[in-house]
């Protein structure tokens, strides 16, 4: 059958349309990345592209054009050696611990856990042609490489937004004086020391980047990636000439920038399709839910029964006192002492569950996932922010008036209870959400076509070298415009050296013809 059906693609589609033979590669294992990136392949695959996808995670019912190359299934914190921590545990690590602990040695032996795989290893010696290569922008670069290894145009994704290292290498203008550094918690941004720590942060971040773990995954390609066409560029360079990122932002709630034509906002790109429906118990409770329900979920990686004891506790005696229904996200069988409006689940349909209308409060870790798909669907949000771009969500969140953040160390039982019924109870909060929601939606294209448009672009134009940055090319000195300053610099120095001078000697031979002539008169 699905050989019938591919022979109908090739042979109906194809005179129809541009079909191309596209790699995508995205083998983080995290369900939150893959629940952004997934719809991407898929529609490409529904547009009547051949989609080859290098994933952890498996489809269920792809379509026949849509072929999945398995990596070994490990999470980040089996590679990085050791157990799964408490996750609560990591809100006291600053960014820069959070990168050595996690991001640097976990990014390097998760691209070796996945050109380690089995079935990765056997695909890379097949001898296929591919007319695009779009690669998740997460601390994978080593798999960039095999844009170069096929000659064909490389495509980037992020899953969190904005990167500052892809600004650097492309020439997409900094703003650091309102653009945060992806993965840095800075509470008052546009002041001095918060500049000053942003501009710190993105240089100790691009720097340990390009002179440590660059290397390190430079030497990934030289283990696992035979074979490539001589010469080979570095990652650095690979990287550099890349046709096109796509952001997971956009302007309407978040904080605008300037941005190159091959630098495109796709933020909510999930949400544009909807493909499942709530199972019948949860539609059930939601629409029995006659005050609203408050929704708590902390995502994939937070688990909430890992809550200290006194802030679960401090939980469960805020809910008691609430006429809303409350939904968590326990992962435990059960809960002791829940009170009776609570109904907790070890896993929950976010997405489904956002959308419906009796949803009244998100409580959130600030994933950006999560926040939104909160967001689309005009939810106010309360966040206690964990690790990485969580804090910076949240704050967005809470400057455009739609939430409210809860730091972890802050969460007692009156404080909690303050803010959530200060959210549910003055409609200031739901208001700005609704209106954020509206702005959200609001564009000429929906996300998914967005990305659709541009990739399709890039393959139409081999690579779309026109609408890259001519800078990316000259050197930092020279793209900052620091030498022609600094030539100007010299010239006005000497002229102004030239006047002094001039001025001194006039002045040294006017005195002196005074002292001559004072001396003849006497």
């Amino acid at each position: 059958m699905n050989f019938y059906w591919s022979l109908f693609l090739v042979v109906f589609v194809t005179p129809f349309g541009e079909s191309a033979n596209i790699l995508y590669v995205i083998p983080f294992t995290s369900k939150s990345h893959y629940i952004m990136l997934r719809p991407i392949g898929l529609e490409l695959a529904r547009r009547g592209h051949n989609v080859t996808v290098i994933t952890a995670n498996k489809e269920e019912n792809p379509p026949p054009n849509y072929h999945e190359v398995m990596v070994d299934d490990k999470k980040i914190w089996e590679v990085i050696g050791g157990e799964r921590p408490n996750v609560f545990t990591m809100v006291q690590l600053s960014a820069e611990r959070f990168h050595g602990n996690i991001l640097w040695n976990g990014g390097v032996a998760f691209t070796e856990v996945t050109l380690n795989s089995t079935k990765v290893k056997s695909f890379l010696k097949q001898d296929i042609k591919f007319d695009l290569v779009i690669c998740e922008q997460f601390f994978q670069e080593a798999l960039y490489a095999l844009a170069h290894k096929y000659n064909a145009p490389l495509v980037l994704v992020t899953t969190f937004g904005n990167c500052m290292r892809h600004n650097i290498l492309v020439r997409n203008p900094l703003q650091l004086a309102t653009t945060v550094s992806e993965f840095l918690d800075i509470e008052k941004p546009g002041s001095f020391w918060g500049r000053l720590r942003n501009l710190y942060f993105t240089a100790y971040e691009f720097l340990w980047w390009k002179f440590w773990y660059m290397e390190k995954q430079e030497d990934l390609v030289k283990t696992y990636i035979f074979n490539l066409p001589q010469p080979v560029p570095s990652l650095f360079e690979i990287q550099k000439n890349s046709s096109l990122i796509l952001l997971n932002s956009h302007f309407s709630y978040d904080v605008p920038m300037a941005l190159l034509p091959n630098v495109v906002e796709v933020g909510g790109l999930h949400l544009t399709k909807t493909e499942k429906s709530l199972p019948k118990d949860l539609q059930k409770l939601l629409d029995e839910s006659h005050h609203g329900v408050v929704y708590v979920n902390f995502g994939s990686n937070v688990q909430s029964n890992e809550l200290p004891a006194e802030k679960r506790d401090a939980f469960l005696n805020v809910f008691r006192k609430l006429k809303q229904t409350v939904l968590w996200k326990w992962e435990d069988d059960s809960l002791k002492d829940a009170p009776s409006n609570l109904a907790v689940r070890p896993w929950l349909p976010q997405k489904e569950i956002l959308a419906h209308p009796n949803i009244k409060l998100f409580i959130s870790h600030g994933g950006l996932i999560g926040t939104q798909e909160a967001i689309y669907n005009g939810i106010p949000i309360i966040g206690i922010p964990i690790y990485a771009d969580q804090f910076n969500n949240l704050l967005i969140a809470e400057e455009r008036g739609f939430g409210k953040i809860l730091r972890f160390q802050d969460i007692k039982e009156n404080r909690l209870e303050q803010l959530i019924k200060d959210v549910l109870h003055n409609k200031t909060y739901a208001v700005n959400a609704k209106l954020i929601s509206e702005r959200f939606k609001d564009r000429p294209l929906n996300a998914l076509d967005t990305a659709m448009y541009w990739l399709e672009f890039v393959i139409r134009y081999k690579g779309a070298e026109f609408i890259k940055n001519p800078a990316r090319h000259m050197t930092w000195m020279g793209y900052n415009m620091l030498d022609v300053y600094a030539f100007i610099l010299m010239v006005l120095v000497g002229a102004v050296s030239i006047i002094l001078y001039a001025v001194l000697h006039l002045t040294h031979m006017l005195r002196f013809n005074n002292v001559s002539k004072q001396k003849k008169m006497n």
